[in-house]
């Protein structure tokens, strides 16, 4: 299971003058020592060497700023694309994909660990952030060559966001310089999306024919009958009578 190590790159680096890089880092930075209750908008604005009104106009937010967090990560991921995997099966891009995501998180790793816990009690947060990714999820299965629009591509992305949570709540634990928890962890994870798509694309295949019956009816048209013609019809009426079968 090869993967190439996330690095930054002449097309993904912000040069730091990017006020909102700057942002985003001084955010991650305050997380890592401070409780996110504690971490104020001027806090941030001070550590990233931004006037208040300046960062206003890049984030309504904090939440907004970790929303940026996963655009840049998305940024990165996504420029150290290659068609190196092109012919391997998906479950194999599916592990390089959420590896080389997980290095591009890795500077932030500490900041996390203490914002994830609060995140997770607040359902409206874990909503917000679920759409963000959901959003981003979208782009990293097309760079691994996997379906996101048909049918079951809505169904394939919220899986895909689901299997990073659950293997991200692994390796904020783990600091183990090869991350074998990790990589345990998401080997478990890949098998059970793969046997749940493959039922869930069974169902989809054997059901074809009464979606398309529930189709027809919903839309107020009767399922079209094909009538044989009679080669052998007979006028009606007075002189259909001539043709009348003996009895």
């Amino acid at each position: 299971m090869a993967r190439k190590p996330v690095s930054p790159t002449s097309e993904t680096a912000a040069p730091p003058s990017d006020p909102r890089r700057r942002a985003i880092e001084a955010l991650m930075r305050l997380a890592a020592n401070r409780a996110w209750s504690e971490i104020e908008l001027s806090d941030i604005a001070a550590e990233a060497g931004l006037s208040l009104s300046s960062l206003r106009g890049l984030f309504p937010s904090k939440l907004a700023m970790l929303g940026g967090l996963t655009r840049l990560v998305d940024d990165a991921v996504l420029a150290g694309s290659s068609d190196d995997l092109a012919g391997e099966p998906i479950r194999e891009r599916l592990f390089d994909l959420v590896m080389r995501r997980l290095d591009a998180l890795a500077p932030y790793k500490e900041g996390l660990r203490r914002i994830m816990p609060v995140i997770r009690r607040d359902p409206l947060t874990l909503a917000a952030l679920n759409r963000g990714a959901v959003n981003s999820w979208r782009y990293m299965l097309a760079s691994a060559g996997i379906p996101t629009e048909d049918a079951l591509g809505g169904l394939r992305v919220q899986g895909a966001v689901l299997l990073m949570a659950r293997v991200g709540e692994t390796w904020l634990g783990d600091d183990e310089p090869e991350l074998s928890r990790t990589m345990a962890r998401l080997d478990r994870e890949l098998k059970r999306a793969g046997a749940i798509m493959a039922r869930v694309e069974d169902v989809h295949r054997l059901t074809a024919p009464l979606r398309g019956l529930a189709r027809a009816l919903c839309s107020g048209k009767r399922p079209h009958i094909r009538r044989r013609e009679r080669s052998d019809e007979r006028p009606r009426g007075g002189e259909a009578e001539d043709y009348a079968p003996a009895i």
